[in-house]
């Protein structure tokens, strides 16, 4: 028997047991103290008992062996800027914006919805609401009001992340707008926004409840905010269908089957190995971004990219260029991006009808 399928098999027959060992891949603060508790079916509870915090996995506890190497690459084609930060920098922050939620009273439990581009500042905003416990809710950017609003009114979050603007083509594509009218049609009103200024757009500020991310971020410049210790079985994000069948549906992930599902994959799927670079070519605004740009390499200890922009700009190279020049050796991407690059290969190929 090969040594993939005995490992296979032991997780098929002996689930707890196996699912017990891949627990050791994360940071507990108290173990727990059942695997798996299905008395209810269908309806699953993953170490029960346990505590645990996803951004202390992702962050601080690899601040002892690699505080200097490189956690996050920001890279947009759109902006053309391209931002590095080590786990130390990362740490740094993350607990920067963390003392921002808790000066405007984000809470254990509090939803936060972020309504942001692939930029630095949205992954520090998810790990700071894992940080203190918050439940945040990722809504891809540039969706509709109408959209918006629906999960506003499901979620109910204290605060809104939000960006003046994310960018498509080189064209600014603006959020403030959309997200002031989601709150006018919303049921629900958050009590406040923050506002990352890109100087991409012009834009409103409504008084009172927009705060300018920059002038709050200056405040709290040596912050050094705890993590919130939560139960396994607490949950740590919202994140929504699309609505294509019906009104949009909150599917409610919990906190330490999700980091031990994502340590467990990263190395026995991926193949994955701290110190190496990881791209995964989707948006937070999805699920795999939640788990393979953000959650997932970062808990490995791995270097993760958040790229801004399209497969094509400025050339179709442009993958394969930040893949040699950061040393990726894990690649994630969708038939949609194959298919977009066969096309464009495609198109350079053909000749152009007419004479030459």
């Amino acid at each position: 028997m090969s040594a993939y399928k005995a490992f296979h098999e032991r997780s098929i027959k002996d689930p707890e047991g196996f699912w017990a060992e891949q627990a050791q891949l994360i940071d507990w603060h108290k173990p727990f103290d059942q695997v798996l508790d299905y008395s209810k079916p269908p309806f699953a509870k993953w170490y029960v008992g346990g505590k645990t915090n996803l951004c202390h996995n992702a962050v601080d506890r690899h601040l002892k062996d690699r505080a200097d190497q490189q956690a996050l690459i920001s890279v947009s084609t759109e902006t053309d800027q391209e931002r590095t930060y080590t786990f130390k920098e990362l740490h740094t922050e993350v607990n920067r914006m963390a003392a921002i939620l808790k000066a405007h009273g984000v809470i254990k439990g509090d939803r936060v919805l972020i309504y942001m581009p692939m930029v630095a500042e949205a992954c520090f905003a998810m790990l700071a609401c894992a940080r203190l416990g918050a439940i945040h809710s990722v809504v891809f950017g540039g969706f509709a009001s109408h959209s918006l609003a629906s999960r506003i009114d499901d979620a109910k979050p204290k605060m809104v992340i939000l960006a003046d603007a994310g960018a498509r083509g080189g064209k600014p594509v603006p959020y403030k707008p959309l997200l002031d009218e989601a709150i006018t049609l919303s049921a629900h009103k958050p009590e406040k926004v923050l506002l990352i200024d890109r100087k991409l757009v012009e834009y409103n500020k409504v008084a009172g409840r927009d705060l300018d991310y920059a002038t709050e971020r200056a405040k709290v410049m040596d912050a050094q905010v705890p993590c919130e210790w939560l139960d396994a079985t607490d949950p740590s994000y919202i994140l929504y269908t699309s609505g294509t069948t019906g009104k949009p549906k909150g599917v409610q992930r919990d906190t330490g089957g999700y980091a031990v599902a994502l340590a467990s994959s990263m190395r026995h799927i991926y193949g994955g190995k701290p110190g190496e670079a990881m791209f995964t070519t989707s948006d937070i605004g999805w699920v795999v971004g939640h788990s393979y740009i953000i959650y997932g390499p970062l808990i490995n200890g791995m270097a993760t990219i958040m790229y801004e922009g399209t497969p094509l700009r400025p050339d179709a190279g442009i993958w394969w260029k930040l893949v040699e020049k950061y040393k990726v050796s894990v690649m994630f991407s969708a038939p949609t991006a194959a298919r977009c690059h066969r096309q464009r290969r495609q198109c350079v190929a053909r000749p152009l009808p007419g004479p030459h």
